[in-house]
């Protein structure tokens, strides 16, 4: 199973203060030479954390691949194309929110996600959507020919007892469908050292986890290394 760290609040840190510290590039560094799998960063459309710049900086000089969340806009569709990197996944975005707070409806955008993925399909990007455990929206994502799905964990990791319990079976469903029908499985959003071994336990077929705020938390006490390393030792091999 793979690793993705998001490094957004990396920039998040630096941004707060307008200082051109601390580096995003120096943070993907450290967690390449961690064993992350691939590195994660969302250029939202009110740049808020991750900039331009880092994305332009990061795409010649990571040995691991990039995968870019984004929304379906035309300035980012743009961008992506531009700096093509390994992956793209298209995730919903509001600029209210304080972060992504559900999966992306594949089902009611179909047309207008269907020309910005066969655009980055044509650039050679793997495209990849930001989902709730839902078969409709599985079934939206092959219909659209996206390859890959990512499973949106956050309300499994907001919940507690019966609650996750249930979030937990509808994830294990998604995963079990999905794969059935051709889909790489990833899944991400809240996974920490406390809700990720149950997860694993139960979720099958998963590729990779797209993990950041809990790692970047968890930096700013033991380091940015020993952080990626403890989610990566939970992890099967």
């Amino acid at each position: 199973m793979r690793l993705g760290v998001n490094i957004d609040h990396v920039a998040t840190l630096r941004q707060v203060r307008g200082a051109h510290y601390p580096s995003p590039l120096e943070a993907a560094a450290l967690c390449e030479k961690a064993g992350a799998d691939g590195i994660t960063i969302h250029l939202r459309e009110d740049r808020r954390h991750i900039q331009d710049a880092d994305l332009y900086a990061l795409r010649p000089i990571l040995t691991v691949p990039l995968n870019l969340e984004m929304a379906n806009v035309p300035e980012i569709v743009d961008i992506a194309v531009a700096t093509r990197p390994a992956e793209v996944c298209l995730v919903p975005e509001r600029r209210q929110e304080l972060t992504t707070e559900g999966g992306l409806d594949a089902a009611g955008q179909f047309e207008a996600l269907k020309s910005s993925i066969e655009r980055m399909r044509d650039a050679g990007i793997e495209v990849s959507l930001f989902i709730e455990p839902s078969f409709h929206q599985l079934d939206a994502a092959v219909r659209l020919g996206a390859p890959v799905v990512e499973l949106h964990t956050g309300k499994y990791c907001n919940l507690s007892g019966e609650d996750r319990d249930l979030e937990l079976l509808r994830l294990v469903a998604a995963a079990e469908h999905g794969h059935e029908a051709g889909l790489k499985i990833n899944a991400g959003h809240g996974l920490n050292l406390e809700n990720l071994p149950p997860f694993l336990k139960a979720v099958p077929h998963l590729d990779t986890l797209n993990i950041g705020h809990s790692i970047v938390a968890r930096a700013v006490l033991i380091g940015m290394e020993a952080a990626v390393r403890e989610i990566k030792a939970l992890l099967p091999i």
